[in-house]
């Protein structure tokens, strides 16, 4: 049996088999938050996720991202592999560069709560077009 053949066999075996575990728990994908360990003290948590992608909307390319993340937790703060798990179910979102950082940003303040947020995307360049997005929340 050659190469190619063993790929199809093994992709045609994948194709038919339950989600894997990852892809299970990225569907599960959602913000799991714990008590702050510090309350009343002001400090502030910056967090990098190098690996972002999600679809564009109108052609259905994909497009990769870095995400930075910094906040100032108020009582709770974001288990860090739950948000792992939340970036990565928008790998198959067919969402705009804007409406993506917009909904993180959402989500984020829903499930913490933080006294401060600022999350900055840096899209890769695609067509000769690079785009940077900063959205911010103040409580």
């Amino acid at each position: 049996m050659n190469y190619s053949e063993t790929n199809h066999e093994l992709s045609q075996e994948f194709s038919t088999q339950e989600p894997l575990y990852g892809e299970r728990n990225i569907s599960e994908g959602e913000l799991i938050t714990f008590p702050n360990p510090r309350v009343g003290r002001r400090y502030e948590i910056n967090i990098t996720l190098p690996e972002f992608t999600c679809k564009c909307p109108f052609s259905g390319y994909p497009d990769f991202a870095t995400i930075d993340l910094k906040y100032v937790p108020n009582e709770r703060v974001v288990e860090l592999k739950a948000l792992k798990l939340y970036i990565n179910s928008y790998r198959e979102r067919y969402i705009s560069h804007e409406e993506s950082v917009n909904q993180i940003l959402d989500d984020f303040v829903a499930a913490c709560d933080p006294l401060e947020v600022k999350i900055k995307t840096n899209f890769s360049p695609r067509g000769n077009v690079h785009t940077t997005i900063e959205v911010e929340h103040y409580k």
